[in-house]
């Protein structure tokens, strides 16, 4: 599970052109039921929010439709911190919590929803922080329908000889100084670098996603592999 004791600069955000490429690849519809799995910041569920609008909108005038009215986003994370910040955020950008999004503290390992119950699964810089992967990876296939998207964003390993060598030095060396420097806090961003450092290289994750159950699974490195997406579909 999630460390309890993580402060909201310990874990990442979907960066625009990541966040962008995931959303991408859900293909978000209206009446979606979609579950966003450690994003309680609620960066990734509003981006599933937004295109899903703009997909309604454009096909119907802007006309409200009982599909897009029928649509669910559920925000899960074990730290009910990250959450507050997530429900803070949606009453700035003006969401109705009631309509379309729910915020639920959760483990990723044993979650609380129904079996077949989702269409699509995120989890977005949260799964390296999972104590026991391959549980989270059940879980995902357990309340995802016939169907049903699962979609990975993660920080994982740099594939370009030159450029690893010079990001391995980056990350050794500099990420865990300016985490101190800057938030007195040298110790988070050391375990930030470990733990990427300990999460399965790409071919591997993706072999166990294919082991959970998951078909048609394949990744897509971003920025020579300084993140990865990996998906996969439960037929």
């Amino acid at each position: 599970q999630l460390r309890r004791h993580e402060r909201p600069h310990e874990r990442w955000a979907a960066p625009a052109l990541e966040g962008q490429r995931l959303i991408s690849k859900l293909n978000p519809f209206p009446g979606m039921k979609h579950l966003d799995v450690a994003g309680g910041t609620g960066d990734v569920a509003f981006r599933v929010v937004e295109r899903i609008k703009s997909v309604s909108h454009r096909a119907t005038q802007g006309t409200l439709t009982d599909m897009e009215e029928d649509t669910h986003i559920y925000v899960c994370d074990i730290n009910p911190n990250m959450l507050e910040v997530g429900k803070k955020r949606a009453a700035e950008k003006g969401y109705n919590e009631e309509q379309c999004l729910s915020w639920v503290q959760g483990d990723a390992e044993a979650l609380s929803f129904e079996d077949g119950s989702m269409d699509g699964y995120t989890i977005a810089f949260g799964i390296r922080n999972v104590t026991h992967i391959e549980k989270a990876l059940s879980e995902a296939y357990r309340v995802l329908k016939k169907g049903g998207r699962f979609l990975c964003l993660e920080l994982s390993h740099v594939d370009v000889p030159v450029f690893k060598d010079i990001y391995d030095i980056y990350s050794f060396s500099v990420i865990p100084a300016v985490g101190e420097l800057v938030a007195g806090d040298r110790q988070s961003y050391q375990y930030l670098v470990e733990s990427i450092r300990r999460f399965p290289k790409q071919e591997k994750f993706a072999q166990m996603i294919q082991e959970a159950g998951f078909e048609a699974v394949e990744y897509e490195n971003l920025v020579g592999g300084v993140v990865a997406i990996h998906s996969g579909v439960k037929l």
